[in-house]
């Protein structure tokens, strides 16, 4: 059979993810110290673990309703209001998605008709262009730069807008950069919308982890409400990834129509799963504080650690990456972490997984133990020695 004409055109363009390229590579290696994975290295707490047990010893292993437990929507409803001062409908305007990833496709899919166009940040996430593709729309990438601590800028924004455009994606905190946008950078976006009917898919999983500023979202400024949805989930906040749960919140008349989505694809999130993130919602706030503490100074040590080599680092402001400048070394992204991979045994990610403008930087997490990450820096200073005996990049600090 000739599968290539079987296959959906749609589907054969599409390009498979940099990041799992680069993990196949990773797979056949030991000894390798990754820095890789954007995974907490927390257990999910165990009042939270002890919730699900619980549901599990009293039977709850039934569907729930397709939107989800409402005892949980009603904690998201909760939640929302007390940490990022939004005010939804649990019933009617928030939806349990098997993680934020199923929350951006259905979202992306209810917007998007065919030729429609959906602005894209990059560096970003790897999804979000061809999820747009995928619902026939046309992703267009808009690059942001060092120079504004990779934030989206208002002009930038207006520039890319066309009578096609249907959403912007806003990615902040952003997964790779740990840029974030405050609330005059939003004002100034917000200030570019009114007048429009552009729809804004705000992700915001990672809004628990920013450093010295409180995250804003988009959806609290005036006239934003009703043109946003906002993604979330309980994986980087409650270390809940392998529970596959996420939400998304949206006005009422948008919920409806994604929820037909979920509603016939995916019938209802894991019930499991639900039960544990009551608890994680109602009693997970101590949690949260503890483990972004912990970032925060994983944080510290990995910005210091790579300037004392020598290596240039924006200091990122949420998430938990680090995305270093290492185009002075004379080596594209993928040759860098290659040979770091190969000849020292350190995994870190190519910024060009993240889009053409990622190209000269690397992502690396450090969402692992202080030890973890002290020992991959020896490694990346031995590398980078090696690098400046071979002509590359410049001189060491203090030379």
């Amino acid at each position: 059979m000739n599968y290539e004409s079987i296959v959906s055109s749609r589907i054969r363009e599409i390009q498979p993810s940099g990041i799992r390229k680069f993990f196949d590579i990773l797979n056949d290696m030991t000894d390798v110290i990754a820095l890789t994975v954007g995974q907490p290295d927390f257990v999910t707490p165990w009042h939270i673990r002890e919730a699900g047990i619980r549901a599990l010893e009293q039977g709850k292993t039934y569907y729930t309703s397709n939107a989800g437990l409402s005892e949980l929507r009603e904690e998201i409803a909760r939640y929302q209001k007390r940490r990022f001062s939004l005010s939804y409908q649990a019933q009617k305007e928030i939806i349990v998605t098997v993680g934020g990833s199923e929350a951006i496709d259905i979202a992306l899919r209810a917007l998007i008709d065919p030729g429609d166009e959906v602005i894209v940040p990059t560096p970003s996430f790897v999804c979000y262009g061809p999820l747009t593709a995928l619902a026939g729309g046309t992703p267009v990438y808009l690059p942001t730069y060092e120079k504004d601590r990779f934030r989206l800028t208002a002009d930038a924004l207006r520039a890319a807008i066309t009578p096609k455009t249907k959403a912007l994606i806003l990615p902040f905190p952003n997964n790779p950069t740990g840029a974030i946008m405050e609330r005059d950078d939003l004002e100034a976006i917000a200030e570019v919308l009114r007048g429009t009917d552009i729809i804004v898919l705000s992700d915001e999983i990672y809004a628990e982890q920013t450093y010295g500023k409180k995250h804003v979202s988009i959806a609290t400024l005036p006239d934003m409400w009703e043109r946003t949805i906002i993604v979330s989930g309980f994986s980087k906040a409650h270390a809940m990834t392998g529970w596959r749960l996420g939400y998304l919140c949206a006005p009422a008349p948008l919920t409806a129509q994604i929820y037909k989505i979920h509603q016939y694809g995916i019938m209802c999130a894991p019930t499991t799963s639900q039960f544990a993130a009551v608890e994680a919602m109602r009693n997970g706030d101590e949690d949260v504080a503890y483990m972004t503490a912990e970032y925060n100074r994983r944080r510290k040590l990995i910005v210091e650690g790579l300037r004392s080599v020598g290596i240039e680092c924006f200091e990122p402001e949420g998430a938990f990456y680090v995305f270093p400048n290492i185009g002075k070394f004379g080596l594209t992204s993928e040759q860098f972490c290659e040979r770091l991979l190969y000849e020292h045994k350190v995994a870190i990610v190519p910024g060009s997984a993240f889009g053409a403008c990622g190209e000269g930087f690397a992502r690396i997490s450090y969402a692992y133990s202080v030890n973890h990450i002290q020992e991959a820096l020896e490694h990346i200073a031995n590398f980078v020695q090696i690098l400046r005996s071979e002509g590359r990049g410049p001189a060491a600090p203090n030379a």
